[in-house]
């Protein structure tokens, strides 16, 4: 289970965005595996199974935060389609170039924290855990022109974001 804390820390910190929160999740994450350990143990997909635990937990929490402050208003939804979704990074052939991918992974990681919750939720699901617009309307439990539209907001607003971290657009777009 050791060899898995961090993946699971990661995915519940890209969905929150708060280490607290994120450890409090990586810590039920790791009870539910403790009651299932003796299924767990030495099973190959027990990687798997926690990060999607941990992705759960997080949405849900998510879930339960919204309901909370619906009441205050709704972020409102409409049905206009999401730009292209910035290509994945290259792969590093270099020495430098693995630590300018690892900086800019730091810059993401930072830029994603920024986001509020209502953009940055959708724009994991759909980025890392490689989920469906669909999927994730279905775990988030609200429409899909919603899902869209946040995920589209995400991505404008994630780029000045960017850019105020040293992350230029070339960088992200360029295959080389």
């Amino acid at each position: 289970m050791r060899a898995h804390q961090d993946r699971v820390f990661s995915a519940a910190v890209r969905l929150t965005a708060n280490d607290a929160q994120a450890e409090d999740i990586a810590q039920e994450t790791f009870v539910k595996a403790y009651e299932r350990f003796a299924e767990l143990r030495g099973n190959p997909a027990a990687g798997g199974w926690l990060k999607t635990v941990a992705t759960n937990l997080a949405i849900n929490h998510w879930n339960r935060y919204r309901r909370r402050w619906r009441f205050f208003g709704d972020w409102g939804s409409d049905s206009e389609e999401p730009g292209q979704a910035p290509p994945d990074p290259p792969a590093a052939e270099t020495p430098i170039r693995d630590v300018l991918a690892d900086e800019r992974c730091a810059a993401v990681e930072a830029a994603l924290r920024r986001l509020p919750p209502h953009h940055r939720i959708p724009l994991v699901l759909f980025h890392y855990e490689d989920l469906s617009y669909d999927e994730i309307a279905a775990r988030l439990n609200c429409s899909l022109a919603k899902v869209k539209t946040d995920i589209r907001r995400a991505r404008t607003a994630l780029l000045p974001l960017l850019q105020q971290l040293g992350v230029d657009r070339e960088s992200l777009e360029d295959p080389q």
